[in-house]
């Protein structure tokens, strides 16, 4: 095992605590990996091409001089022709195709749920949100009531629901014409999209037809190759994400700000601790109903416990937390170590984030390791537990009770970090606009008011995973604390927020942090300055936020005239890739850190970072050092606020009512043009 110098490896120190437990215990963990085994250059830069039996092929980057030679030109080609840009471009589009089918494929399994909720076959779900469903249902083109006139009758929940679940499930596998959440954008952002052909047709075709593009032999134009990847990022984005967001909403409940806990001292010495890790609140919902029956608990204290802990990690965690305050064990990087404490009798699984090294960590501990989706079964695993959603509950007692039955097991020493902080999350783009002014009044002009007047210097994005190859937690941490001090509100997802929320910035008294004008509004709002909006999938829900900036007005016509910008500091999964092509796709200035996969390509690089811009005004940049990647997202902030004309200091008004019709005729105006 590699001699690691544990202090530099996380800032957290619950993290760096059960790290010295893991060597002591002779357990390796994805850090011992990582030291062990360096990155392939070459692959990092997305220049290495395998997709077929030829290669692989390896592209090296051109010399940096004039004048090169055709004999120097061929090197940097594979067998069949292939140059570094086709490679490259090649390369990025299966990882967007690869997230936007990860986030599909999770909708999909949401609205079949959506739809047996609806024809009450789905063992303990519900449709809770009655008003989001009615407020759905006109984006859908599913009335509400029956008749006309006087002898107009409401229609019931279920019966809206399943004529809107089957029109939904249709977009999957529709094969022509708009996908219906692409009509949400500002009509100037569509109208683009429809100029360069990039409006997604369906959630299936887009990404059917991009791994075609990228077989040997088919699309080797770089510029066609990207354009494809936008399109089918936005069926991700504008998609399958904003679907599942909406309709988990309606079954689990539409979030409200809710007070939790995160970091791995959540877990309890003498409960049965059950972490529920992946990324579909399906049957991480059914487990919190059963962990709560008398029977369940009683039968808990028989075999010796106080009670049952339950605790989350990765986004199902976010989901759970954000609708019944259960809380976080950890982010990404930390679900080793929830099993190396000996107190996890359970770690329960389904899809997405989830190491392999998970089932060899628990063999050294008494932990089940449980899995529970046929598409992510595991070598090693204690047992496979398939979730239907016909019998769900049913299901979740079951792994309720295996982590009971599991609680006597326990045979190594316990050790649980103390470390643990509270956090208020739930920040829906319904709750902030009523946060920001009623539920008669809410809109999104306070909001605005405040970046016109320059108390809020701008909106920031801070999203995505963590990654074993920087510093845990740390460029999240950096970056967040620096556009806060700056006066950037931030909005977060992912493992970024729970990143947020180790470090106190998910709570209202992080307003001590900011620069003047955001603490004066986060103390007369009573926010966090790191508004919390839940899970990956969930960063539709900033794209819905953006787009009610545009509509309220005073901001421009399109999401690319707002000054905002978004970053994942620490990314490394498929999806984040997707995530961000759909922002960039919609207009958004978007950042990556710990390294980028077009390198290999300075020509296409080129194209990502400044070309796409002329197209589509949003774009990709690349920045390893968190404080300037906080320079870099402030300086374009500050751009866009010029540009509006809005970058002088201003005397503060008071918006009356006239002002407010105004803003709104302007921003009308500006969707008709």
């Amino acid at each position: 095992m590699a001699e690691l110098d544990l202090e530099k490896l996380s800032i957290d120190p619950a993290t760096i605590q059960m790290l010295k437990k893991a060597k002591a215990d002779g357990i390796e963990t994805i850090w011992d990996r990582a030291a062990a085994m360096k990155p392939c250059p070459i692959g990092a830069e997305g220049a290495c091409c395998r997709i077929c039996s030829q290669g692989p092929c390896r592209v090296p980057p051109p010399k940096k001089k004039e004048g090169e030679t055709t004999a120097e030109k061929k090197q940097r080609m594979g067998l069949c022709g292939a140059t570094a840009e086709t490679i490259v471009a090649r390369n990025f589009a299966r990882m967007v195709c690869a997230g936007a089918a990860s986030h599909n494929d999770h909708s999909r399994g949401v609205a079949k749920l959506f739809k047996e909720t609806a024809l009450g076959k789905a063992q303990g779900y519900q449709l809770k949100d009655v008003a989001k469903l009615k407020r759905l249902a006109k984006d859908w083109g599913v009335a509400t009531t029956e008749g006309e006139g006087e002898d107009a009758k409401p229609r019931t929940k279920e019966a809206i629901a399943l004529e809107m679940a089957d029109k939904i499930l249709l977009e999957f596998g529709q094969q022509d014409g708009e996908l219906t959440y692409t009509q949400r954008a500002p009509k100037k952002r569509l109208e683009l999209w429809r100029k360069y052909g990039i409006v997604p047709r369906g959630c299936d075709i887009e990404i059917v037809e991009l791994m075609h593009r990228t077989h040997m032999g088919v699309d080797q134009d770089y510029h066609n190759i990207i354009k494809q990847c936008s399109r089918t990022a936005l069926s991700d984005g504008w998609g399958g994400s904003m679907i599942s967001t909406d309709l988990q909403d309606v079954i689990f409940g539409c979030p409200v700000p809710v007070i939790g806990e995160i970091n791995l001292g959540v877990l309890k010495e003498d409960h049965v601790n059950i972490i529920i890790h992946g990324h579909e609140p399906v049957l991480p919902e059914m487990i919190y109903v059963a962990s709560q029956e008398p029977e369940l608990l009683a039968y808990a204290q028989n075999k010796g416990a106080k009670g049952i802990q339950l605790a989350g990690m990765c986004c199902s965690a976010n989901e759970i937390l954000m609708r019944h305050g259960i809380p976080i064990a950890g982010n990404y990087l930390q679900q080793e170590l929830a099993i190396i404490t000996g107190a996890v009798d359970a770690m329960v699984v389904d899809v997405q984030c989830v190491m392999e090294s998970l089932a060899n960590v628990c063999k050294c501990y008494h932990t089940k390791l449980i899995t529970t989706d046929p598409r992510a079964r595991m070598t090693g695993e204690t047992m496979h537990i398939p979730f239907d959603d016909h019998h769900a509950l049913d299901i979740a007692r079951q792994v309720v009770r295996e982590a009971i039955d599991n609680f006597p097991n326990r045979r190594s020493p316990v050790m649980i970090p103390e470390a643990h902080t509270a956090t208020v999350v739930g920040f829906s783009s319904e709750t902030i606009q009523y946060l920001l002014g009623g539920s008669i009044r809410g809109t999104y002009y306070t909001l605005n008011d405040n970046i016109i007047n320059g108390r809020i210097r701008g909106v920031a994005g801070v999203v995505g995973c963590n990654n074993c190859r920087t510093t845990h937690d740390s460029s999240h941490l950096t970056l967040i604390k620096e556009l806060i001090k700056n006066d950037v509100i931030v909005l977060s997802t992912g493992c970024s927020a729970m990143a947020a929320g180790k470090y106190g910035l998910l709570s209202p008294d992080a307003a001590k942090f900011c620069g003047p004008g955001l603490a004066e509004i986060c103390e007369t709002v009573g926010i966090p300055p790191v508004l919390h909006m839940g899970s990956c999938v969930d960063n539709s829900r900033i794209l819905i936020a953006a787009t009610a900036c545009v509509k309220a007005g005073g901001l421009g016509t399109d999401i690319s005239d707002l000054p905002a910008a978004g970053a994942a500091p620490e990314w490394m999964s498929e999806k984040a890739i997707a995530i961000g092509q759909y922002f960039v796709a919609s207009g958004v200035y978007t950042l990556f850190g710990v390294t980028f996969p077009t390198t290999g390509s300075e020509i296409l690089t080129d194209y990502l970072f400044k070309g796409i811009e002329e197209e589509l005004g949003g774009k990709w940049d690349f920045e390893v050092d968190p404080e300037m990647m906080a320079k870099k997202m402030i300086a374009h902030i500050d751009s866009k606020r010029k540009a509006l004309g809005i970058d002088k200091a201003r005397e503060r008004v008071l918006f009356d009512m006239d002002m407010r019709r105004e803003m709104a005729e302007a921003a009308a105006a500006g969707e008709e043009q």
